[in-house]
């Protein structure tokens, strides 16, 4: 559980500075890195993608995710 928020932390602050250039806060981007971390693994999952086991692979999983997520917040909100 600790693991999942440092690293969803990680990837949803990551994720903030690469698609806005700032993060939401570090609760929301936590938020958002641990559902992006699911999205992630549920869509390479779905298209049969294994990045690797192990922090770096659970870490570039939930960045990727994450910033699909923002990609389609922003999307909808029209920025």
């Amino acid at each position: 559980m600790i693991w999942t928020l440092i690293i969803g932390g990680i990837a949803g602050w990551l994720a903030g500075k690469l698609m806005r250039g700032a993060g939401f806060g570090i609760i929301v981007d936590i938020i958002v890195g641990v559902i992006g971390g699911w999205l992630g693994g549920w869509l390479f999952g779905k298209l049969g993608i294994h990045i690797g086991s192990g922090l770096i692979g659970s870490l570039v999983v939930a960045l990727i995710g994450s910033v699909i997520l923002i990609w389609l917040v922003h999307l909808i909100k029209g920025k």
